[in-house]
């Protein structure tokens, strides 16, 4: 008798609920394929110029533009930043950020939940640069100090190495090339404020870019030698 694959390929869905004082709610769903995490893509179908890879594309781009007419991260936030496209980074919301597993709430400002809404589809949309960060998706954490994010960046880049060790490749376990996979990741972020600067939107969706990239920044401290000494005290049990 065969395996039962029903809901084997369900999607993995994180749903972002943004409640203004006004009463007005937006409900935001993103769907992953449950294998690859790539974003499913259930938005409409408009494409506005800067959404073209040739608008301020990121100078660090291996993208074929006549084979990707579109950047793959502009095309899947179009909807996002029509929405949230006049309004204010501080406006203050209530925010439900919900899983199939958990469901965070916080009292917030509106550029906070844009930044972790668009830290997801950065890294989901299948750019070459940001898809190395995509296995943070898998536990995604709203709302992370820089502390966690420090231990979630460092716990995944260390598994990758792993992995390619598995593979007969040669693992970097001195950490390297997380510091190159981050600068490559700083010039999609401030690229891509270019992108939505030139797009006539006000300032929420713009603060949320420089959010993201304020935590890509923060990575080369966060891996040097006196923060990784400080982790370090925490593994005592594993060196007797």
């Amino acid at each position: 008798m065969g395996k039962n694959t029903e809901g084997a390929n369900k999607a993995i869905v994180i749903k972002y609920k943004f409640i203004f004082g006004t009463g007005l709610e937006k409900e935001i769903r993103v769907e992953l394929d449950s294998k690859t995490h790539i974003l499913i893509k259930t938005g409409k179908a408009s494409h506005p110029e800067w959404t073209r890879l040739k608008f301020f594309k990121c100078p660090n781009c291996s993208l074929d533009e006549n084979r990707h007419i579109f950047c793959p991260i502009a095309n899947n936030i179009v909807e996002l930043v029509d929405f949230f496209g006049d309004s204010i980074s501080y406006d203050e919301v209530n925010l439900v950020i919900s899983s199939a597993e958990r469901k965070y709430m916080k009292h917030t400002t509106l550029q906070q939940g844009i930044s972790s809404l668009l830290g997801i589809y950065m890294v989901t949309s299948g750019c070459p640069v940001m898809e190395k960060l995509k296995p943070l998706v898998a536990t995604h954490l709203p709302f992370a100090t820089l502390k966690e994010t420090q231990y979630r960046v460092l716990s995944m880049y260390l598994l990758a190495q792993y992995f390619l060790s598995r593979r007969g490749k040669k693992p970097d376990w001195e950490l390297k090339h997380l510091v190159k996979i981050y600068d490559g990741v700083q010039i999609v972020n401030q690229s891509f404020f270019k992108r939505l600067s030139n797009s006539n939107i006000k300032d929420a969706t713009l603060n949320a870019l420089v959010k993201l990239d304020i935590f890509a920044r923060h990575i080369p401290v966060l891996i040097n030698k006196n923060a990784l000494d400080e982790m370090e005290g925490l593994f005592t049990a594993y060196y007797e």
